[in-house]
């Protein structure tokens, strides 16, 4: 596997795959750690991932700089995310034991009966380079304290990353083969899948890919959790506070180049206040620094690669010659690097790339309707269904719209994000299955109840 940096297209390091053998035993070393791990005391797996926290901020900007060189997130947002997988280790360690203690049910006067929360035993989880770190620990914090053993498939590109976060865990003081990762290709993973130590698996990514995953997983009767993309509608009622959402909306789309499932994708303005937030959304954007992911002044680094470049870019193409209209962007920055301006669509035609499709980077459509009515349905125009904004100087408006809108998480006058305090998830074409919170370490696990006489 090569590591390319994005800002420069020159490969930074080769690595090698794993080979059949090192997977096999990968799979051995999981199983056996199982056995151990599920034996060892809540409390100490809780005190074992606070230490992989510490490990994180003692280690934060090495860490991102790996980030930043190997998918070009700007240094900045790249310690930020360093610092969020720490705060999910905090989280899990304090919280943990509440979520996993044992839920009592009514029973005969002579009985007690009561749901545990055992571990299922290797979850393989199959994670995406946008958010290298932080879409791994969001997996592993909870997994690996409920009991679980972790295997990753990390995306091609963030091999570093890859390797990087096994080593935080081996030097928190986790035992062998408690969390691995593995150097594979994507068409190898179902044989991973299929391998009966393996008992369930998570992924973050494309569509595609997770019903690749699901079809194996469902084949062999085993879990999955699917977080999948999103065309996260972005809705700017007649009474919102017009400089707060465009400002906000502007960091929404952009942060992290774009690349995000959660990210502002479908700007759905009222025509009340339409020219007047399409004005302030633009000066927003134009004025985003674009740049060397490695200066701390960038807010916008490269896309993660030439070719994930190329495919926006005939997105926005095709966009356009269905009849779109580009304010701002809408061409490849020339020079070096993999760099794709802010871009602003509007008169976006129905079923085009930039309305029907998810743009995966700095590309934000924005749309005009009538009423609320019509910004709810064209908010659910979508086969995707992950986030969602609403905003409006009226909070029991935007409760009401926000409960009408089909998405797994509604955020109303701020930006849709995740958060270890609150469970994450999509409907539809997003995926199912919960992360964070109690919900998401609940996910794998065995419900199983004990009845004693």
């Amino acid at each position: 596997m090569d590591a390319v940096n994005p800002a420069t297209n020159e490969r930074i390091d080769t690595y090698e795959d794993d080979s059949p053998a090192a997977v096999e035993q990968a799979l051995a070393d999981a199983a056996d750690a199982f056995e151990s791990w599920r034996g060892v005391p809540l409390r100490e797996r809780q005190e074992l991932l606070a230490s992989a926290g510490e490990v994180l901020r003692d280690r934060t900007r090495e860490l991102a700089t790996v980030m930043t060189r190997e998918m070009g997130k700007p240094i900045t947002q790249a310690e930020s995310e360093v610092e969020k997988c720490a705060w999910v280790c905090d989280h899990y360690a304090e919280f943990a034991d509440s979520y996993l203690a044992s839920d009592h049910h009514p029973s005969p006067p002579e009985a007690t009966v009561k749901t545990r929360y055992d571990p299922l035993g290797p979850v393989l989880a199959v994670m995406p380079w946008n958010y290298p770190f932080w879409q791994v620990f969001r997996f592993a914090a909870p997994s690996l304290t409920a009991g679980n053993v972790g295997l990753l498939k990390h995306a091609s590109n963030v091999p570093g990353c890859a390797k990087a976060i096994e080593d935080v865990f081996r030097e928190a003081g986790y035992p062998e083969g408690a969390f691995q990762s593995l150097l594979i290709p994507s068409d190898l993973v179902d044989d991973v899948l299929e391998d009966e130590r393996v008992r369930a698996a998570t992924l973050t990514g494309s569509g595609p890919a997770g019903r690749a995953v699901a079809s194996t997983a469902g084949e062999n009767l085993k879990k999955t959790v699917l977080e999948l993309g999103g065309s996260d509608p972005f809705v700017v009622l007649d009474d919102a506070d017009i400089d707060a959402a465009a400002e906000t909306g502007a960091w929404a789309r952009n942060m992290n180049g774009g690349q995000s499932c959660i990210a502002a994708k479908r700007f759905i303005v009222h025509d009340a206040v339409y020219d007047e937030f399409l004005d302030a959304f633009l000066e927003e954007v134009e004025s985003l620094a674009v740049g060397d992911p490695m200066d701390e002044t960038t807010e916008v680094g490269p896309q993660a690669s030439q070719s994930l470049l190329e495919d926006l870019h005939e997105q926005v193409e095709a966009s356009v010659d269905a009849g779109a209209t580009v304010l701002a962007g809408g061409e490849p920055l020339d020079g070096e690097g993999a760099f794709y301006p802010p871009t602003v669509l509007t008169d976006v035609p129905e079923g085009c790339p930039a309305d029907a499709e998810e743009l995966f980077g700095p590309v934000a459509s924005v749309f005009r309707v009538e009423s609320e009515d019509a910004a709810v349905e064209k908010a659910n125009d979508t086969r995707f269904g992950l986030g969602a904004s609403v905003w409006t100087e009226d909070r029991d408006r935007g409760e009401r719209v926000a409960s009408r809108i089909d998405a797994g998480c509604t955020y109303v006058n701020q930006l849709t994000k995740s958060d270890p305090r609150v469970p994450f998830g999509g409907v539809k074409d997003s995926g199912y299955g919960r992360e964070l919170s109690a919900a998401g370490i609940h996910e794998f696990v065995n419900r199983k109840t004990v009845w004693i006489e």
